[in-house]
Protein backbone atom coordinates (compact mmCIF):
# COMPACT_ATOMS: atom_id res chain seq x y z
CA UNK A 1 0.00 0.00 0.00
CA UNK A 2 1.36 3.20 -0.99
CA UNK A 3 1.49 5.80 1.86
CA UNK A 4 0.00 8.97 2.07
CA UNK A 5 1.38 12.24 2.80
CA UNK A 6 1.22 12.89 6.53
CA UNK A 7 0.30 16.53 6.15
CA UNK A 8 2.48 19.80 7.75
CA UNK A 9 1.59 18.97 11.38
CA UNK A 10 5.43 19.41 13.39
CA UNK A 11 3.65 17.05 16.00
CA UNK A 12 3.38 13.96 13.35
CA UNK A 13 6.64 12.19 12.15
CA UNK A 14 7.28 12.37 8.50
CA UNK A 15 8.07 9.69 6.45
CA UNK A 16 8.10 6.14 7.53
CA UNK A 17 11.12 3.81 6.59
CA UNK A 18 10.74 0.28 6.73
CA UNK A 19 11.55 -1.27 9.94
CA UNK A 20 11.80 -4.85 9.16
CA UNK A 21 14.66 -6.06 7.35
CA UNK A 22 12.84 -7.73 4.55
CA UNK A 23 12.17 -6.15 1.32
CA UNK A 24 8.91 -7.20 0.46
CA UNK A 25 5.36 -5.05 -0.17
CA UNK A 26 3.61 -3.85 3.27
CA UNK A 27 1.13 -6.30 2.92
CA UNK A 28 3.18 -9.10 3.27
CA UNK A 29 5.39 -8.39 6.30
CA UNK A 30 1.62 -7.41 7.76
CA UNK A 31 0.14 -11.43 7.00
CA UNK A 32 4.05 -12.47 7.73
CA UNK A 33 3.89 -11.11 11.10
CA UNK A 34 0.54 -12.11 12.34
CA UNK A 35 1.50 -15.61 11.02
CA UNK A 36 4.59 -15.71 13.53
CA UNK A 37 2.91 -14.12 16.07
CA UNK A 38 0.32 -17.34 15.96
CA UNK A 39 3.03 -19.56 16.09
CA UNK A 40 4.38 -18.69 18.96
CA UNK A 41 7.88 -17.34 18.00
CA UNK A 42 8.05 -15.30 21.17
CA UNK A 43 11.96 -14.04 20.69
CA UNK A 44 10.44 -12.14 17.21
CA UNK A 45 11.48 -8.74 17.48
CA UNK A 46 9.40 -6.92 14.67
CA UNK A 47 7.07 -3.47 14.72
CA UNK A 48 7.26 -0.08 13.24
CA UNK A 49 7.45 3.19 14.57
CA UNK A 50 4.71 5.83 16.44
CA UNK A 51 3.31 8.66 13.88
CA UNK A 52 1.94 10.78 16.78
CA UNK A 53 1.07 10.73 19.98
CA UNK A 54 -2.61 11.96 20.70
CA UNK A 55 -3.99 13.83 23.50
CA UNK A 56 -7.36 15.65 24.36
CA UNK A 57 -9.53 16.94 27.90
CA UNK A 58 -13.22 16.40 28.42
CA UNK A 59 -14.85 18.87 26.05
CA UNK A 60 -18.80 19.19 26.69
CA UNK A 61 -20.65 18.80 23.59
CA UNK A 62 -24.50 18.26 22.67
CA UNK A 63 -26.04 14.68 21.73
CA UNK A 64 -29.43 15.46 20.23
CA UNK A 65 -30.39 18.33 22.38
CA UNK A 66 -28.70 17.12 25.11
CA UNK A 67 -25.75 18.03 27.18
CA UNK A 68 -23.15 14.77 27.43
CA UNK A 69 -19.00 15.49 27.76
CA UNK A 70 -16.42 13.72 25.81
CA UNK A 71 -12.68 13.23 25.43
CA UNK A 72 -11.96 11.29 22.07
CA UNK A 73 -10.92 14.86 20.41
CA UNK A 74 -7.66 13.93 20.34
CA UNK A 75 -4.95 16.09 18.87
CA UNK A 76 -0.94 15.42 18.39
CA UNK A 77 1.47 17.07 20.72
CA UNK A 78 5.15 17.47 20.84
CA UNK A 79 8.05 16.18 22.77
CA UNK A 80 7.94 13.68 24.95
CA UNK A 81 4.82 12.79 26.80
CA UNK A 82 5.51 10.54 30.09
CA UNK A 83 2.92 7.51 30.75
CA UNK A 84 2.46 6.25 34.50
CA UNK A 85 -0.34 5.01 36.05
CA UNK A 86 -3.47 4.84 34.36
CA UNK A 87 -2.91 7.27 31.96
CA UNK A 88 -0.50 9.16 29.28
CA UNK A 89 0.23 12.78 30.55
CA UNK A 90 -2.53 15.29 29.30
CA UNK A 91 -4.94 13.08 28.43
CA UNK A 92 -8.54 12.35 29.79
CA UNK A 93 -11.50 10.17 29.33
CA UNK A 94 -14.85 11.35 30.16
CA UNK A 95 -16.73 8.31 31.35
CA UNK A 96 -14.34 6.35 33.18
CA UNK A 97 -16.92 3.03 33.00
CA UNK A 98 -16.22 2.24 29.86
CA UNK A 99 -12.83 4.43 29.19
CA UNK A 100 -9.78 4.47 30.82
CA UNK A 101 -8.00 2.26 33.79
CA UNK A 102 -5.50 -0.10 33.93
CA UNK A 103 -6.98 -2.03 30.98
CA UNK A 104 -7.08 0.87 28.71
CA UNK A 105 -4.37 3.13 29.57
CA UNK A 106 -3.98 3.96 25.93
CA UNK A 107 -5.45 3.47 22.40
CA UNK A 108 -3.11 2.30 19.29
CA UNK A 109 -4.70 2.38 15.57
CA UNK A 110 -2.53 1.72 12.85
CA UNK A 111 -2.10 4.30 9.94
CA UNK A 112 -2.32 1.74 7.75
CA UNK A 113 -6.21 1.32 8.74
CA UNK A 114 -6.59 5.20 8.78
CA UNK A 115 -5.86 5.43 4.76
CA UNK A 116 -8.17 2.56 4.19
CA UNK A 117 -10.71 4.64 5.88
CA UNK A 118 -9.54 7.76 3.94
CA UNK A 119 -10.52 5.83 0.91
CA UNK A 120 -13.98 4.54 1.80
CA UNK A 121 -15.19 7.68 3.22
CA UNK A 122 -13.60 9.79 0.28
CA UNK A 123 -11.43 12.39 2.53
CA UNK A 124 -8.24 13.49 4.54
CA UNK A 125 -8.56 11.88 8.09
CA UNK A 126 -5.76 13.27 10.37
CA UNK A 127 -3.58 11.27 13.19
CA UNK A 128 -5.98 10.84 16.19
CA UNK A 129 -9.24 10.98 13.85
CA UNK A 130 -10.37 7.71 15.53
CA UNK A 131 -9.58 8.66 18.96
CA UNK A 132 -6.35 6.78 19.50
CA UNK A 133 -3.52 7.86 21.65
CA UNK A 134 -1.21 6.36 19.55
CA UNK A 135 -0.59 6.15 15.65
CA UNK A 136 1.40 3.98 14.74
CA UNK A 137 2.97 2.90 10.77
CA UNK A 138 4.17 -0.54 10.50
CA UNK A 139 2.04 -2.19 13.14
CA UNK A 140 -0.32 -5.01 12.81
CA UNK A 141 -2.38 -3.60 15.21
CA UNK A 142 -5.38 -5.77 14.29
CA UNK A 143 -3.48 -8.88 13.71
CA UNK A 144 -1.72 -8.31 17.67
CA UNK A 145 -2.29 -10.95 20.50
CA UNK A 146 -3.79 -10.49 23.73
CA UNK A 147 -0.95 -10.28 25.97
CA UNK A 148 1.56 -9.43 23.41
CA UNK A 149 3.88 -6.42 24.50
CA UNK A 150 4.97 -3.27 22.28
CA UNK A 151 8.08 -1.67 24.04
CA UNK A 152 7.43 2.19 23.00
CA UNK A 153 9.61 4.86 23.64
CA UNK A 154 10.91 4.09 27.02
CA UNK A 155 7.54 2.73 28.05
CA UNK A 156 6.14 -1.15 27.38
CA UNK A 157 2.60 -1.72 26.80
CA UNK A 158 0.31 -4.58 26.55
CA UNK A 159 -2.13 -5.98 24.47
CA UNK A 160 -5.56 -5.76 26.46
CA UNK A 161 -8.72 -6.12 24.31
CA UNK A 162 -9.89 -4.39 20.77
CA UNK A 163 -12.41 -1.52 20.90
CA UNK A 164 -16.17 -1.18 21.11
CA UNK A 165 -17.35 1.87 19.51
CA UNK A 166 -19.80 4.11 20.85
CA UNK A 167 -22.05 6.91 19.83
CA UNK A 168 -18.81 9.57 20.43
CA UNK A 169 -17.15 7.74 17.41
CA UNK A 170 -20.14 8.43 15.67
CA UNK A 171 -19.82 11.97 16.47
CA UNK A 172 -16.07 12.55 15.80
CA UNK A 173 -16.81 10.71 12.43
CA UNK A 174 -19.96 12.82 12.05
CA UNK A 175 -21.97 10.38 11.05
CA UNK A 176 -23.93 8.70 14.12
CA UNK A 177 -23.94 5.52 11.92
CA UNK A 178 -20.52 5.47 11.86
CA UNK A 179 -20.08 3.03 15.20
CA UNK A 180 -21.50 -0.04 13.20
CA UNK A 181 -19.88 0.53 10.00
CA UNK A 182 -16.62 0.75 12.26
CA UNK A 183 -17.09 -2.44 14.00
CA UNK A 184 -18.10 -4.41 11.04
CA UNK A 185 -14.80 -3.06 9.23
CA UNK A 186 -12.81 -5.46 11.05
CA UNK A 187 -10.49 -2.83 11.93
CA UNK A 188 -10.95 -1.79 15.76
CA UNK A 189 -7.40 -0.80 17.02
CA UNK A 190 -6.13 -2.01 20.52
CA UNK A 191 -6.21 -0.91 23.86
CA UNK A 192 -3.09 -1.26 25.97
CA UNK A 193 -2.25 -1.33 29.69
CA UNK A 194 0.91 -0.14 31.01
CA UNK A 195 3.56 -2.75 31.81
CA UNK A 196 6.62 -0.43 32.58
CA UNK A 197 6.32 3.27 32.78
CA UNK A 198 8.07 5.97 30.49
CA UNK A 199 8.07 7.82 27.85
CA UNK A 200 7.34 8.03 24.60
CA UNK A 201 7.60 10.55 21.46
CA UNK A 202 6.42 10.80 17.57
CA UNK A 203 9.19 8.53 15.39
CA UNK A 204 9.74 6.34 18.77
CA UNK A 205 10.61 2.88 17.35
CA UNK A 206 7.69 0.39 18.26
CA UNK A 207 8.78 -2.76 18.71
CA UNK A 208 7.09 -6.18 19.79
CA UNK A 209 8.98 -7.51 22.79
CA UNK A 210 7.03 -10.43 23.94
CA UNK A 211 4.45 -12.87 21.88
CA UNK A 212 1.96 -14.69 24.17
CA UNK A 213 1.48 -18.45 22.98
CA UNK A 214 -1.95 -19.79 22.44
CA UNK A 215 -3.87 -16.35 21.96
CA UNK A 216 -6.19 -14.91 20.07
CA UNK A 217 -5.55 -12.04 17.73
CA UNK A 218 -7.10 -8.53 18.29
CA UNK A 219 -9.43 -8.89 15.36
CA UNK A 220 -10.37 -12.92 16.59
CA UNK A 221 -11.79 -11.75 19.66
CA UNK A 222 -13.75 -8.57 17.97
CA UNK A 223 -15.28 -10.59 15.78
CA UNK A 224 -16.11 -13.10 18.47
CA UNK A 225 -17.76 -10.43 20.32
CA UNK A 226 -19.46 -9.21 16.85
CA UNK A 227 -20.64 -11.98 15.15
CA UNK A 228 -19.53 -14.87 17.04
CA UNK A 229 -21.01 -15.40 20.10
CA UNK A 230 -20.73 -18.81 20.79
CA UNK A 231 -17.16 -18.62 20.62
CA UNK A 232 -17.54 -16.29 23.93
CA UNK A 233 -16.30 -19.28 26.28
CA UNK A 234 -12.90 -19.01 24.61
CA UNK A 235 -12.71 -15.65 26.27
CA UNK A 236 -12.96 -16.63 29.57
CA UNK A 237 -9.13 -18.12 30.41
CA UNK A 238 -7.78 -15.86 27.61
CA UNK A 239 -4.56 -14.79 29.62
CA UNK A 240 -3.90 -10.54 28.84
CA UNK A 241 -7.57 -10.56 27.99
CA UNK A 242 -9.50 -6.75 29.92
CA UNK A 243 -11.99 -7.84 32.87
CA UNK A 244 -14.59 -5.87 31.26
CA UNK A 245 -14.40 -8.37 27.97
CA UNK A 246 -14.11 -11.68 30.21
CA UNK A 247 -17.44 -10.72 32.48
CA UNK A 248 -18.88 -9.90 28.80
CA UNK A 249 -18.13 -13.57 28.12
CA UNK A 250 -19.54 -14.93 31.72
CA UNK A 251 -22.65 -13.12 30.82
CA UNK A 252 -22.78 -14.72 27.30
CA UNK A 253 -22.21 -17.84 28.32
CA UNK A 254 -24.83 -18.25 31.04
CA UNK A 255 -27.37 -16.95 28.77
Amino acid sequence: MDSAPVGANPCVAGAFPPTIPIVVKTATVVHGIASLRRRGLTSLRVGGRLVSVNVGGVRSVDRDGTPATTAILKQPVSGRVSVSGVRIAGDAQADLSVHGGPDRVAYAYASEDTRWWEVRLGRRLEPGSFGENLTTAGVDVTGALIGERWRVGSAIFEVAQPRGPCWKLGMRMGDPAFPREFREAGRPGAYLRLVEVGDIAARDPVKVVGVPEGSLSIAEVARIHSRERNRAAELLDLDGLSDDWKEWARKRVRS
